[in-house]
């Protein structure tokens, strides 16, 4: 490789970073090396790096100030006469200068990305940005094809010749797509205005595997043959051979298992999957032991069911919200929760489906019942979750102290909630939300007097009662038998009883709306779906 040309396209998270490498051509050693390197010996300013800077030498060019903001494109230009040229944004970047020239041997180099040269991350090679194009050119490129690589044109044409080569209707058809085009922009100078939003996303991160050995009674330095990928082959249907070497890429695992899982002939899947969601909906599966479908698991109350939800499910290319809305606008689900003595006498656990069984509500949807009803549940979508402990590092170990929840950020549903492991949650713990370090088939469901104290004096219910009297008293008036009315409709989802208001009043009057507000959420027809 002789004349060459570097390029990319990079965002940077810090311009105080001194050293690290966007795009670099080096030797199979990582010692011998032309790099566009940033910050390394002039703060804020980009360089063509080298082994021992023998080809490097100032561009004289500016700070960088954008790239923090919006992708740079940078490019170097090698020349054989030793000249070095550098583009920012498809315009020179200060001056070129010459130096020595190096040339790398045929199949005797690399690229590397992110990184000054070599393969580790010591000192200060590494790049902190994010780079989202780059290109390498056996050829120098002419400061023209450098700007058209930028997306920088070279033929300029005034306002006033484009106004004339237009109609009267096109000009103005022009003008409100300007005017669209200047809102955009504003729009986002203000996003950028306001800073990176931070995001996470939960992903696998994809590494080879390597080669599982069988080892002679569990010793490591006895192997005694490798094992290649394969499902379970207690699964008669389904072969479960993946026709994959034992040193298969992780890629090729992935999919040959997912492939095995949501074979057609595979009716394990669908049905643990199916027996789940009606678990999640009754409070039993039609399968006790939903973790179990095996030896020791429980027989299907219902084999024929379990079934026909199992290949609904794959009809529908295993879509659960598909399954989740069957199961919800069926005649069983919407039973009654009413009381048959007769069919109690038969069938007192209700494995025969005869009613809907009444479930006290989980902590979490009794927290989001009682910000709905107090009218303070943020609703918002999606986005960084809340918090409500304080994370904080002492001696090695991760603590979290429990913080208030009194911010309009920390009232949204409980599915959005930062969940430690370890951390207690206080009211979410007493009504059994499961920790997140522990998995279990089956969520518990307690009945102690913690709840009782809790549900009474718990700084959440105590604010939330308070609020949710304010909003009686907006929205239904200085009247006390209107408040109670749309509290029991808020609460309770049905009207006030006649002797349920003549109570409630003296209780009213004696104690304040927001203490019988607390009465409410204490009460069973609240905390149980019935």
């Amino acid at each position: 490789v002789a004349e060459k040309t570097l390029e990319v396209w990079v965002t940077l998270k810090d311009l105080n970073q001194r050293g690290g490498g966007a795009i670099t051509l080096q030797d199979s050693s990582g010692i011998v090396f032309n790099s566009i390197v940033f910050g390394e010996r002039e703060p804020k300013r980009w360089m063509a790096g080298s082994n021992g800077f023998v080809r490097t030498k100032s561009f004289a060019g500016s700070e960088e100030t954008e790239a923090a903001k919006q992708p740079v494109h940078f490019a170097i230009v090698y020349r054989a006469n030793g000249s070095i040229t550098g583009y920012r944004n498809g315009k020179p970047y200060g001056k070129a200068y010459k130096t020595g020239f190096h040339r790398f041997p045929e199949n005797g180099g690399h690229l590397a990305f992110g990184i000054r040269h070599g393969t580790g991350a010591g000192a200060n090679r590494m790049l902190n940005g994010t780079i989202t194009g780059a290109r390498f050119y056996n050829r120098a490129l002419t400061a023209n094809e450098v700007a058209a690589s930028a997306g920088v044109g070279t033929i300029t044409i005034t306002e006033a010749q484009i106004a004339k080569a237009l109609t009267p209707g096109q000009r103005e058809m022009r003008r409100q797509a300007a005017s669209q085009l200047a809102g955009v922009r504003e729009d986002i100078k203000e996003l950028l205005a306001k800073g990176p939003q931070a995001a996470r996303v939960y992903t696998v991160i994809s590494r080879n595997p390597g080669v599982t050995q069988v080892l002679d009674r569990g010793s490591v330095l006895k192997p005694i043959g490798a094992v290649a990928p394969a499902g379970i082959p207690a699964i008669k249907a389904v072969k479960a051979d993946f026709g994959l070497a034992n040193n298969a890429p992780d890629q090729q695992r992935r999919a040959k298992l997912a492939e095995w899982i949501t074979h057609t002939d595979n009716p394990l899947f669908g049905r643990v999957m199916a027996n789940r969601v009606w678990h999640y909906h009754f409070g039993a599966g039609l399968v006790n032991t939903p973790n179990d479908f095996g030896f020791s698991g429980t027989r299907p109350s219902h084999p024929a069911l379990l079934d026909h939800l199992a290949i609904y499910l794959a009809e529908k290319k295993w879509s659960l919200k598909a399954l989740h809305r069957y199961i919800v606008t069926s005649a069983t689900y919407r039973q009654s929760s009413r009381l048959n003595p007769t069919a109690m006498k038969t069938d007192a656990g209700n494995r025969l489906l005869w009613r809907m069984s009444p479930r006290r509500m989980a902590a979490e949807e009794m927290r989001d019942t009682m910000l709905a009803a107090s009218g303070k549940l943020n609703r918002e979508l999606g986005g960084v979750g809340y918090r409500d402990v304080r994370a904080y590092s002492f001696k090695g170990s991760n603590f979290y102290d429990i913080i208030a929840q009194d911010k309009p950020e920390q009232f949204r549903r409980t599915i959005y909630r930062f969940s430690p492991r370890g951390a207690r949650r206080n009211l979410l713990d007493t009504f059994d939300c499961p920790d997140a370090s522990a998995l279990a088939p089956n969520r518990a469901s307690t009945t102690t007097p913690l709840q009782s104290l809790a549900l009474m004096n718990n700084r959440f219910v105590l604010r939330q009662s308070d609020y949710f009297a304010e909003r009686l008293e907006d929205e239904a008036g200085d009247d006390i038998i209107d408040q109670l009315r749309l509290a029991h409709e808020l609460t309770l989802a049905r009207p006030v009883t006649a002797r349920e208001e003549a109570l409630a009043q003296s209780f009213v009057k004696a104690h304040g709306m927001a203490a019988y507000c607390r009465v409410l959420f204490n009460t069973n027809a609240f905390l149980y779906v019935r």
